[in-house]
């Protein structure tokens, strides 16, 4: 059952919308015909360029801007008419072991933001983008909803604090808001600079400009990994039917291990050379693998085979550095 009216003709605020899955997003949301998307996004890590597309469509306006700054979206609320906030703004995992205090206050100062312009009565419905790093190391494998949330990074820490203070103004005050819990995204668009770049479009770029591939730890530290386009339009039918208050998985149905990832992608790229082994990251989760169960009853889900996704994923990373050769 239908519990929310679809994008058609609404006016759509993205934070964070210029980045990996948020510029994924708002692209799907002017397919799906909203009649405008506001984007705003510091370009932390994100890039204009991942904007092309939808700027041109005349539908869309980017604000290089801070979300974290309430005076900054009291001034888009003030020039759009908005319907819909989709959450995905955030400072990048890697950050954390940088400036672990800023990882912090970024995911709950943006969150406490919107909540307190949606309490005011500003915009109808927030979708806030978890992670599944909250839940830390699995305690229990398939890792459903209702695993303990255990974060082992500031990053995680604040993602954790932001969803309660989600969970919390929706009982507190009743606005209309859930949650959803992507796994590991990986796809066109993912950061492949420095270092805060993924494992996937990193590892891709150094083999692409003569580096070598590398290993942090044993090895066996296993992730879930998902295709950018799936878990947009997982978001995009969620939006539809899942109740205000409550949180899904958003994932895969199965695991794999830095060890057998990145040969994969050297395989992709004929490499056959030397692959170097670094000292493990403190705090780096160890395994991640979630239950579908959840997101399967409520919407048709659809995955993209691994080794479909990551190929063209790999070639989307060729495409980008010959551009720029």
């Amino acid at each position: 059952m239908t519990i929310r009216e679809g994008f058609a003709g609404k006016g759509v605020l993205v934070t964070g919308g210029a980045g990996f899955i948020g510029s994924h997003l708002v692209d799907r949301l002017l397919a799906e015909g909203a009649a405008h998307v506001v984007v705003i996004d510091n370009l932390f890590v994100g890039s204009e360029d991942n904007l092309a597309e939808a700027l041109a469509s005349g539908k869309a306006t980017f604000y290089r801007d801070d979300a974290e700054l309430s005076t900054s979206l009291e001034y888009i609320f003030t020039n759009h008419a908005i319907d819909v906030v989709f959450n995905c703004a955030t400072k990048a995992l890697n950050y954390s072991f940088l400036n672990p205090a800023n990882a912090f206050d970024t995911n709950v100062k943006v969150v406490l933001n919107l909540l307190e312009l949606q309490r005011r009565g500003l915009f109808r419905t927030l979708c806030h983008f978890s992670t599944s790093e909250v839940y830390g190391s699995a305690v229990y494998e398939p890792m459903d909803e209702a695993h303990p949330r255990n974060p082992t990074t500031t990053y995680a820490a604040g993602k954790a604090a932001a969803d309660l203070a989600v969970e919390s103004y929706v009982r507190m005050f009743g606005v209309d808001a859930y949650i959803v819990r992507p796994f590991n995204n990986y796809g066109p668009r993912q950061n492949h600079k420095g270092m805060l770049a993924g494992v996937i479009p990193i590892t891709a770029v150094r083999l692409l400009t003569g580096g070598t591939p590398e290993i942090h730890g044993e090895g066996t530290q296993s992730r879930d990994f998902i295709y950018v386009h799936d878990t947009v339009d997982a978001v995009v039918k969620l939006h539809d039917v899942l109740p205000s208050g409550e949180t899904v998985n958003i994932s895969t149905d199965n695991q794999i291990s830095i060890n057998e990832l990145i040969p994969r992608i050297c395989d992709h790229y004929g490499y056959t050379g030397e692959i170097l082994r670094k000292p493990a990251r403190h705090s780096d989760v160890l395994s991640h693998n979630a239950s579908n169960e959840r997101v399967k009853g409520v919407i048709q889900y659809r995955l993209t085979p691994f080794e479909q996704g990551l190929a063209d994923t790999l070639d989307w990373y060729t495409h980008l550095i010959g551009k720029r050769a």
